[in-house]
């Protein structure tokens, strides 16, 4: 019986030695399929990172020159005001000063080299506050009922450069 037994045995194990074979050369191809789908997922992940990567720096790079004169332009706004009430003052007839021709042509090379640099100066002319646009620096009794909650004068022009607001008008509102 010992004997019948070994080759019983002997019989189930090279049965069993094609069958486990078989079996692990399909775990060895499910294995190496599983791992090539998941090389090919981190290939794509990675792919769309770098992708993602070079429009992001595409936008900032496209931002920072837009926006590279800003500080430039922010530090020129007093001397453009300046020009502004020069130019008021000289206009009003009442005034003994001049605006000779050579400072309105300084005044207009400054103010045309501004605006292609894409500054833009706000129109406040009698619309509604804007907090997010204006600083209220007072408030007036409105001369007329129509101009209530409008904005009747401005003390600083409020200037957008190339469609952000780089300072906010200060003006005065009726009410």
């Amino acid at each position: 019986m010992s004997k019948k037994k070994k080759e019983g045995e002997a019989s189930e194990q090279k049965g069993q030695d094609p069958i486990d074979e078989t079996v692990i050369d399909a775990q060895a191809d499910n294995t190496s399929e599983n791992e090539l789908a998941e090389l090919k997922d981190k290939y794509l992940r990675l792919f769309a990172e770098f992708d993602n990567y070079k429009k992001r720096t595409a936008r900032e790079r496209l931002d920072l020159i837009r926006t590279a004169a800003e500080d430039l332009v922010t530090k020129l706004l007093p001397v453009l005001d300046d020009f502004d009430r020069a130019k008021k003052n000289a206009d009003d007839s009442s005034s003994s000063e001049t605006f000779s021709e050579g400072v309105a042509l300084v005044y207009q090379k400054l103010h045309h080299v501004l605006e292609s640099k894409g500054l833009e100066a706000m129109d406040t002319e009698e619309k509604e506050f804007d907090p997010e646009l204006h600083e209220a620096i007072t408030k007036i009794p409105a001369p007329e009922a129509k101009l209530k909650g409008k904005i009747i004068d401005h003390i600083e022009k409020g200037y957008y450069l190339n469609d952000k607001i780089i300072r906010h008008a200060k003006v005065i509102i009726g009410e």
